[in-house]
Formats: structure tokens, C-alpha cells, sequence
């Protein structure tokens, strides 16, 4: 996901020096939102891992 919204930022900064403006807001709202989801699937799955949620702990139980 984070390599999807490097791609759709690169985009959106070729797209601005070569002029087209709009091409450039739409892919830099992709990779915002894209950026966004990452953040907040990495945090939930660093507090998962810091409560010790997973098979890893089910299967020593």
C-alpha cells in the first residue's frame, strides 16, 4: 500500500512540471488517502503485536 501511494505521489509530481494540474490533484488525493490507510493499518498492527495478538501466542497457550 505505502508502494502504491510513492507511485501516485510520483505522478502527481510529474504530472505538476509537466503542466497538467488536474491529473496532479487527483493523484496526489490517491496517494494521500492511500498514505492515510497505511498509517492507520500499521498502527493497529503494532498495537496487535504489542498485546501479543496472534499464533505465535495462541499456539505456547
Amino acid at each position: 500500500m505505502l508502494k502504491y501511494a510513492i507511485v501516485f505521489a510520483v505522478i502527481s509530481l510529474i504530472a505538476g512540471a509537466l503542466g497538467f494540474g488536474g491529473v496532479a490533484a487527483g493523484a496526489a488525493g490517491i496517494a494521500k488517502v492511500l498514505f492515510g490507510l497505511f498509517l492507520v493499518l500499521a498502527v493497529v498492527f503494532l498495537v496487535l503485536a504489542a498485546l501479543g495478538v496472534g499464533a505465535v501466542k495462541k499456539a505456547l497457550d
